[in-house]
This record gives structure tokens, C-alpha cells and sequence, in this order.
């Protein structure tokens, strides 16, 4: 077995276990002296089966300054922040005690790497109180150094409370001991930051709908044309979104998303340059920032398929598509109030900017798989891992075989079918509070923020509702079916009231409650793509969201032709329809068991 010994200030032992750095994880100091301990074992004996490796038989010290000492041991003196001791004996234990006269309390911890002094993560190894900070070469004890008065004289060494005061000191991987944002589950961290990207993807999206009123009135645009400017962005949105899955599943999710999210920022900033120098630059800036927008939703769902359990699918794509919900509210709360104090141009300038500020936490926390970060824990790897398929990138694509899938085409069709309607409310709810409701502009944006709240609540509950009813035993298939089918009908039933309600407060709660119930679509078809092609998650909502964006471009592009003729109750039968026949098609011949391998 191995042998524990203690060391201090005054003395230790002269083996660590090899390759390895150790730190205390309780504080075994004397009470008055208050000097921090650590344990160390020599080599030897032979743990589950299998054998440590021979010990390194020297140490070295760092200290902020040169000590005084006194040892039992000859070995060469301290000269300055390192220096390394003389090799000591293999067979036993040697302990030198040290008089520390220095003015100062010291923490030290073992380190086999004399070169990394703080830039080791700390490991426990379960039952014993020690932190396990890295695999190196060489063993040193570092001091860190707090004013405080200390006389020392000898201390005997402390003997062990548990047991036999034998250590036993385990190499490998083990889950890390830290602050509470540093064990936070590192896949939910990856959650977090496309909840973020999508916040911004809408917010930039959303502010040309409350922008496009002033701008309307300085540049003379008539109802078509204002559809034309809005339908602008879903031109090159269609451009990328086969081809954003297509790049995220062969140069994984987070080089796509990133790429995504930097364009459509700096098309965002470049806007008002381009409406005043004309209409047609216009057109061009805004498919430019369809182009950034539309890798956005294969690369995140490549990148959740890969981090995230089946049990948890759900709850974490609703999380992170209730981002678009509240980058929505945000956008059309915060619009408004920056157009009449900073005139127009300001909010393209201050939505895109932000973008940067992500940038920058993506590339420093986010990686496309598991497998790729380093420091993800052992526990969490294994609970991503474990039953998940193979995070290798995609080489081929077999098209013929996905295109001859029924619940390919299932997604497919009822993609377009809930897009219709999803975009029309997206685009054109603010000019229907105000044309039929009779709002201002303030008071316009503010009411189109309700909406979306309720779906960035529903969303997560629907998410939760989803992942326990899978829990319980429900099968996928019939979980998807029964989310689907309260997206698809709620949205049917509440804007089938629009034409009957008598006041604004009731037309605004039936703009709510189908916004509201629309979003139970995220644990709906929206989950399904990592359900029948976890491998080619990203292409398969590359497909779907193609034909969902045709429904944005034909769908905005369309309801200002039919306003020109027509009337919003016009515009609300058709997106009832196309919700009912949604509602057929999926439960007819979707899934959600695995279809394509």
C-alpha cells in the first residue's frame, strides 16, 4: 500500500505519487499556527490491479522569497524562487524539518511540473481530502504566502484519523472540486451560449420590423415594397440552410455557428448605410444577413446532438429556441425607444455590435463535441456519451436514402406548414397593432412583446413536459406527435378568434395564447430531426428549415399583396389552413424513432 505522510512548513515526505500533483482538499493545519498540509504517498504496492509507476525522487520549492531552514537532511540550500533538492532514498520516508522564520502563514500543494505554478486544474480523489491537479514530470511544493506572524519550533508529524493513515492515490481522470460556475455541467454551458447566439439572431431580425415604419415614411415605400425589403432577408436565409448543415456536420457546429453569427452582426451594423444609398443595397445587406442567419439553426442542432443526453433533448432545444423568443421581446421593447431618441439608424448600430461580445466567449468555452474539450469531466462525458452515436465528422451524405425516408418528408411539409405562420406574426405584427388595433409606435412594440414572453415560457414548459413524459416510460413517437399537434392547433384555434374579439386587450391575448401555444412546435417537430438522424442532425433541419424559410419568403411576400387586396382576416385563413394540414401530415406519417444511421 501506499504510504501517506504529512508535510508542512516543517516536514514532509520525499514521495509523491508519479506524474502527478496533489493538493490538500480539508484544512488539516495547526490551529496556531494555521500552515495548510498536504499528503503525499510513496511509491510502491498496487492499486485495483494496477500497479503505480516508480516515484520521482527529488522535490523543489517555490517561494515568493528566499527562506530560512533548518533540516535534517543535507540538502543543497534555497538560492532563490526554485531550486531543485538532491535525490533521496527509494526504501523509506525522510523527513526534514524546516524553521521557517519569515513573517507569513504558507499554503503549499505538490506539483510535478516545476514550470506550471497555478495552471493545473485541481481533481479530488474521492474519500481522502486531496485534489489531484495534473499529470507533469518533475515534484515541487509551491508556497503562497499571506502576512502573519509565525514562531515555529518542531512538530511531530500528525498521524491519520481514518484508519490506518494509509493513502491510497489514484491516477486518471476524476471529477473536478471548484467554484460552483466552474462545476456547472459543461453541455448546459454550450446550451447556454446558443440560447445566447439565438438571442441575438432575433433581435437583429425583429428590429427591422419596428425600424421599417420610420423608414417607410423617409424613403416613400408602399405597402409591396415594405413586403419586398421584409422578404429580402429570407432570400439569402434559403441560400444556406442545406449548406449550414452540410458544414456543421463535416467542420462541426462550432466553426459554423460562429462564422453565422459574425456576419449577420456586421451585416446588421452596415443597414442604414446601405437603405441610404438605395433600395436595391438594401435588398443585397438584408440577404447578406439571411445568409449569416440561416447556418445558425443546423449548426446549433449539430452541436446539441452531440451534447446533449435524449433525456435532456428537449428541455434544451426549447431552452435554447426560447432565446429567439426573448431576443424578440427584447428587439421590439428596446426599438421603438432607441428610434425616438436616437432616430432609426441607431438600433441597427447598437443590435449588431453585441455580436462581438459573444464572439468572444464562443471561441473560449464552446467546442463542436465531448470529445473535443479538454476539460470536460469524466462523470459528464460518460452520461453524453454513453448510448449516443459516434461524434466522428460526417464524410458522406446519403441523400437518396434520407430523401426516401416518410418522416423526412413529414418534417419537411410541416416545417413549411408552421413557418407560414410563425413569420407572418414575426414580421407583420407590428403593423397589424397599429393599422387595425390603432396602437403607436411605443405602444406597438411594447404589446408585440407579450406574445413572445409567452412563448419563451411555454417553450421551456413544454420542453419539461416532453423530457418527463419520455422519462415515464412514453415513447418518442408519441411525445413528438402530441407536441406537434398542440403547435399546430392552438395557433388554428386562437387566430380564428382574431375575427370575432371586440377589443384591442382581446385580440392582444389572442395574439399571446396562439404565439403561446405555438411554441410547444420546439418539442415538436423541432426535437424530431435528432430523433430519426441523430448522425445527420444538422442536415436534416438544414432540409426541413429550407422548406420552412420558403414558407417566411412566400408567406411575408404574400400577406402584403393580400392586404392590398384584401384584409387580415384573409391573411389568418390562410395560416389556419396550412396549420390543419401540418396537423395531418405529422400525425400521419412522422416518428420519432431512429430512420436514418
Amino acid at each position: 500500500m501506499a504510504l501517506g505522510g504529512l508535510v508542512s512548513n516543517r516536514n514532509f515526505t520525499s514521495f509523491i505519487g508519479p506524474g502527478n500533483v496533489y493538493q490538500l482538499g480539508k484544512d488539516l493545519s495547526p490551529q496556531r499556527g494555521g500552515i495548510s498540509c498536504v499528503f503525499v504517498a510513496r511509491y510502491g504496492g498496487q492499486i485495483a490491479k494496477d500497479p503505480f509507476s516508480r516515484c520521482w525522487h527529488g522535490m523543489c520549492f517555490y517561494t515568493k522569497e528566499p527562506l530560512n531552514e533548518k533540516v535534517s537532511t543535507p540538502i543543497p540550500t534555497f538560492h532563490g524562487e526554485v531550486q531543485h533538492c538532491s535525490p533521496l532514498s527509494q526504501k523509506s520516508i525522510h523527513c526534514m524539518n524546516m524553521k521557517l522564520k519569515a513573517n507569513r502563514r504558507c499554503q503549499c500543494y505538490l506539483s510535478s511540473d516545476p514550470y506550471s505554478r497555478s495552471l493545473i486544474q485541481q481533481r479530488p480523489v474521492y474519500g481522502l481530502g486531496l485534489n489531484k491537479l495534473g499529470k507533469v514530470n518533475t515534484a515541487c511544493v509551491h508556497y503562497k504566502s499571506e502576512e502573519d506572524d509565525i514562531t515555529e519550533t518542531k512538530v511531530d508529524p500528525l498521524a491519520s484519523t481514518e484508519g490506518t493513515g494509509k493513502v491510497i492515490l489514484l491516477e486518471g481522470n476524476v471529477p473536478q472540486v471548484s467554484s460552483w460556475w466552474q462545476q456547472f455541467p459543461k453541455r448546459w454551458v454550450i446550451v447556454l451560449l446558443c440560447f445566447a447566439a439565438f438571442l441575438l439572431c432575433n433581435m437583429d431580425r425583429v428590429n427591422m420590423s419596428i425600424a421599417i415604419l420610420p423608414m417607410s415614411q423617409e424613403f416613400k415605400w408602399n405597402s409591396a415594397t415594405v413586403g419586398l425589403i421584409q422578404s429580402s432577408f429570407f432570400w439569402g436565409y434559403l441560400l444556406t440552410q442545406i449548406l449550414g448543415g452540410i458544414w456543421a456536420d463535416k467542420l462541426g457546429g462550432k466553426l459554423v455557428l460562429g462564422f453565422g453569427v459574425v456576419w449577420w452582426s456586421m451585416a446588421t451594423v452596415l443597414t442604414p448605410i446601405a437603405a441610404k444609398i438605395g433600395l436595391p443595397c438594401l435588398l443585397i445587406m438584408r440577404a447578406f444577413m439571411g445568409i449569416g442567419e440561416g447556418v445558425a439553426m443546423p449548426a446549433m442542432n449539430n452541436m446539441l446532438s452531440k451534447w446533449i443526453p435524449v433525456s435532456e433533448r428537449s428541455r434544451s432545444l426549447a431552452l435554447v429556441y426560447s432565446g429567439m423568443y426573448l431576443g424578440s421581446v427584447v428587439g421590439l421593447a428596446f426599438s421603438p425607444v432607441l428610434i425616438q431618441n436616437f432616430g432609426w439608424p441607431s438600433v441597427f448600430y447598437s443590435f449588431g455590435s453585441l455580436g462581438s461580445i459573444w464572439f468572444v466567449l464562443w471561441l473560449r468555452k464552446a467546442y463542436s463535441s465531448p470529445k473535443d474539450d479538454p476539460d470536460l469531466g469524466v462523470e459528464e462525458k460518460r452520461l453524453i456519451l454513453e448510448g449516443n452515436v459516434s461524434n466522428a465528422p460526417v464524410s458522406n451524405i446519403p441523400w437518396k436514402l434520407i430523401l426516401s425516408k416518410a418522416p423526412v418528408w413529414a418534417l419537411i411539409i410541416s416545417h413549411f406548414c408552421h413557418n407560414w405562420g410563425t413569420f407572418i406574426l414575426l414580421t407583420w405584427m407590428p403593423t397589424y397593432y397599429i393599422q387595425v388595433l390603432k396602437f403607436n409606435l411605443t405602444e406597438s412594440g411594447l404589446l408585440c412583446v407579450l406574445p413572445w414572453l409567452t412563448m419563451a415560457a411555454f417553450a421551456n414548459i413544454g420542453g419539461w413536459i416532453a423530457d418527463t413524459l419520455v422519462r415515464k416510460g412514453f415513447s418518442i413517437t408519441v411525445v413528438r406527435k402530441i407536441m406537434q399537434s398542440i403547435g399546430f392547433l392552438g395557433p388554428a384555434f386562437f387566430l380564428t378568434q382574431l375575427s370575432h374579439v371586440k377589443t384591442p386587450a382581446m385580440a392582444v391575448l389572442c395574439m399571446a395564447c396562439s404565439q403561446g401555444s405555438d411554441a410547444f412546435s420546439q418539442s415538436g417537430l423541432y426535437s424530431n430531426h435528432q430523433d430519426i438522424g441523430p448522425r445527420y442532425a444538422g442536415v436534416l433541419l438544414g432540409l426541413s428549415n429550407t422548406a420552412g424559410v420558403l414558407a417566411g419568403v412566400f408567406g411575408t411576400a404574400a400577406t402584403g399583396f393580400i392586404l392590398q387586396r384584401g384584409s387580415w382576416n384573409d391573411v389568418f385563413k390562410v395560416a389556419v389552413a396550412l396549420y390543419i394540414i401540418g396537423t395531418l401530415v405529422w400525425n400521419i406519417f412522422s416518428t420519432g424513432e431512429k430512420v436514418i444511421d
